[in-house]
Formats: C-alpha cells, structure tokens, sequence
C-alpha cells in the first residue's frame, strides 16, 4: 500500500521530529545534532512545500520540507529540501512519495530548483534523488566538521522541466 501524504503540520509534529532525531542519531543525515523544537522547525520551513506520509493507521512515515535558499529576489525560484524516513519505512516508495508531492507543489508554486546536499555515505538518499531526477552538481569537500572529522556534501539539483 502507497503512503498517503499530507501536508505536515502541527499535528504531526511529535512523529515527524522523532523521525529526525532518528536521522541524527544514525550519523549520515545531516550536522545537526538535535532536532529542533516544532515552533522552530516550523518557522524554518515553507509551509506550501512539507509533507508527511502516513500509513493506514495515520502514523507518520516520514516528511519533507524545503526552505528558500536567499531572500534575493534572483534566487525566488530556489528551495533547499531535506527528506526522511523512518527506519521501519525505508524501501517502500515513502521517499519517492514525499519527494512527488514537494516536486508537484514546488512545481505549481513556479519554483525551478530544487536543490539538497548529501553526506556520500549516504547511498540510498543518493539514488533516490538520482530517480527522482535530481543530478549531481559536485561535492563540497570538507565543507563542515562533524562528530570528530571533516565531512563532504555533494550537491544535488533537480530543474525543473515545467517552470523556467
């Protein structure tokens, strides 16, 4: 069965920061180190453009939410996204689902990038994105210092076709 996905508000805020943290804990996810509190996740982020993805009982399965990436006016049409699953959903089209809805809304807003970096270590983010249709742009080497050692990022963009 295919998640449905919602817009994620307040009421999925306890399952979704949860989802995370979880994402925290595993070490391939992001610098962060805690997630934030939902007034401040919620401040960060663009409320036409986060989804969560439920399962049959209504239990979050994972989220997306993108944030613009300057107020310059040249760079209007540019999001940043991050995407997780929760462990327990990883391999059930749960990314693909989310990514679907941000690209769509994004799409419909007049939104033509949509950009994410990801640790290299992280293989199953990468290829999702790759399917998605997002292309490597190039890897940031040693752009931040994380648990002890320097990490990279690579760069990922999807243009999008539509807008633009």
């Amino acid at each position: 069965m295919s998640p449905r996905i919602e817009p994620l508000t307040r009421s999925h805020a306890q399952e979704a920061l949860a989802i995370y943290q979880a994402g925290i804990d595993e070490g391939n996810a992001t610098f962060e180190t805690e997630a934030p509190t939902w007034v401040a996740f919620d401040a960060a982020r663009l409320p036409d453009h986060r989804f969560a993805a439920l399962d049959e009982d209504g239990k979050v399965m994972g989220w997306v939410a993108a944030t613009r990436v300057s107020d310059r006016c040249a760079y209007a049409g540019v999001v940043e996204h991050s995407v997780y699953v929760h462990p327990a959903a990883r391999g059930r089209g749960v990314g693909r689902g989310l990514l679907d809805a941000l690209i769509s809304s994004t799409e419909a807003a007049g939104i033509w990038t949509i950009q994410s970096g990801i640790f290299p270590e992280n293989r199953a983010s990468l290829a999702l994105h790759e399917r998605a249709g997002f292309r490597i742009i190039g890897t940031r080497e040693r752009i931040g210092h994380h648990r002890g050692a320097w990490r990279d990022v690579v760069l990922l963009e999807r243009r999008s076709p539509a807008v633009g």
